[in-house]
């Protein structure tokens, strides 16, 4: 007998899927995808989906008006007025609101290499940050017991289909091992040593499942990261093994890549640039035995071979491969 209704705004993102996988397979679960339906295969088959577009709130009213849910999950609320609409249409109408924020909210630059889930959230270095800020204010302050809400906030995240790394195409993942294979030199800001948390989103979404309809998370917030720490120099060498070439790696400062390529500030100097460790204890506390599995270079192995047996999808992105080079040739000895 089924236990909770669920219903994912959005659902077929990098992290959304893995966790609408891990959803379906829950005989406690009944899942409903709320999207305009352009990705479908990437809903499972178990997934009941509701066409509709979540930025017209009229429609959106209307489309959801017959259905009744203990738990809405929006993937894709990026900005207030996102989460001002989503107050209008689920208060008192749902039993858990769940909105997806960043750990990139947490101060930038850290005070401490440490982050719980009470270190200030303060980045003015990343507008996609200060969004996410500004969300989790909001809806703090206008939620009540008629939404109760609860906080995730995902550090870097990837699946099969990503190549994690500080620099690379956002466009077109591959680009990056294309680069190794081809004994170019790849991009590593600072000196390589700091230290970062990469989670694969099967990890992330056995933590996820966990929060949901659990009134203990009623009010609070969480990340759900790895709880394995390892240098960009490391993430580098690893990837490469799993592309079979090690990387010709090219320390440069943040700044030196920004002066060249100035949309790339908030992603480094707002979150990457900085030795960050996550403690998941608040997490685990509540989920008992909760711990992430996948270690990195388990999981690039993965990443690695899915573009290899998907050759169509190994494009790269000129553009990008471009950027890297002037980098070389402006920074390189």
């Amino acid at each position: 007998m089924i236990s909770i209704k669920v219903l994912f705004i959005g659902g077929t993102g990098v992290i959304s899927t893995s966790v609408s996988e891990a959803a379906v397979q829950d005989p406690d679960i009944e899942l409903f995808l709320f999207n305009r339906g352009s990705k479908r295969s990437s809903i499972p088959p178990k997934a009941k989906l509701i066409i509709g577009d979540i930025r017209d709130k009229h429609s959106t009213s209307e489309v959801l008006k017959e259905y009744s849910f203990d738990v809405v999950v929006n993937w894709v609320a990026f900005k207030p007025e996102h989460i001002k609409s989503d107050i209008s249409l689920f208060k008192g109408r749902v039993g858990q609101y769940i909105f997806i924020s960043s750990a990139s909210a947490y101060k930038r630059p850290p005070e401490h290499y440490l982050v719980t889930e009470d270190t200030p959230l303060e980045n003015d270095l990343w507008q996609y940050s200060k969004d996410k800020i500004d969300c989790e204010a909001l809806l703090t302050k206008e939620a009540s017991k008629d939404l109760p809400y609860t906080i995730v906030r995902p550090n870097y995240t990837y699946d099969q289909t990503m190549i994690p790394f500080i620099f690379n195409s956002r466009r077109k993942r591959y680009t990056l091992i294309d680069r190794i294979r081809k004994g170019k030199k790849i991009i590593v800001p600072g000196d390589g040593t700091s230290l970062f948390t990469i989670t694969h989103s099967r990890d992330l979404a056995r933590g996820f499942i966990s929060l949901m309809g659990n009134k203990k998370a009623f009010g609070e917030a969480f990340h759900i990261t790895s709880d394995e720490v390892k240098t960009w120099d490391q993430y580098a060498l690893l990837t490469g093994k799993a592309a079979g070439k090690e990387p010709d790696i090219l320390h440069v400062t943040s700044e030196q890549i920004i002066s060249l390529a100035p949309e790339y500030a908030g992603g480094l100097l707002g979150d990457k640039s900085y030795s960050l460790v996550y403690d998941n204890s608040k997490l685990k506390k509540l989920v008992p035995g909760y711990k992430a599995v996948i270690p990195f270079e388990e999981g690039i192995k993965e990443s690695v071979s899915w573009y290899d047996k998907n050759p169509d999808m190994c494009s790269t992105d000129d553009e990008f491969d471009l950027l890297c080079d002037r980098i070389v040739s402006r920074f390189g000895i």
